[in-house]
């Protein structure tokens, strides 16, 4: 019996596990994961997008930087592939928690909770479609 109650125990922690990692990832169309939040882009997301395709100036030294996708939660590159950018929080005195990644094909996506989890970010996002 003892057996059994493990292997109940383990089967659940398993499933628990399973289902949490889902909460980040929403198959978008054409099967390919994108890692999603729930909520919508804050407008201060949609000025740093702007400013990522103007070029800049970034108002963050580290704006810019490679990303390296330590958390897998992102479609699979090479280095150098992902870069990250800062988007302001009204009322921090730091970088805060929330930004754009840009991969270099042009996708953008949104992390709110400093890469727990991402929303891919569409033109309907932006306000554009």
């Amino acid at each position: 019996m003892r057996g059994r109650t493990w292997a109940l125990l383990v089967v659940a922690v398993v499933v628990v596990l399973a289902l949490g990692y889902r909460e980040h990832v929403d198959t978008g169309p054409g099967g390919s994961d994108h890692a999603s939040t729930s909520g919508t882009l804050p407008p201060e997301a949609i000025a740093t997008i702007s400013l990522i395709e103007r070029g800049g100036p970034y108002p963050y030294a580290r704006d810019g930087i490679v990303f390296m996708n330590r958390e897998r939660l992102l479609p699979q590159h090479p280095n150098g592939y992902w870069h990250e950018y800062t988007v302001p929080t009204p009322g921090e005195s730091d970088r805060g928690a929330r930004r754009i990644i840009h991969g270099a094909d042009g996708e953008f996506y949104y992390t709110g909770d400093h890469y727990a989890s991402f929303k891919r970010v569409t033109a309907q996002d932006r306000g554009s479609g």
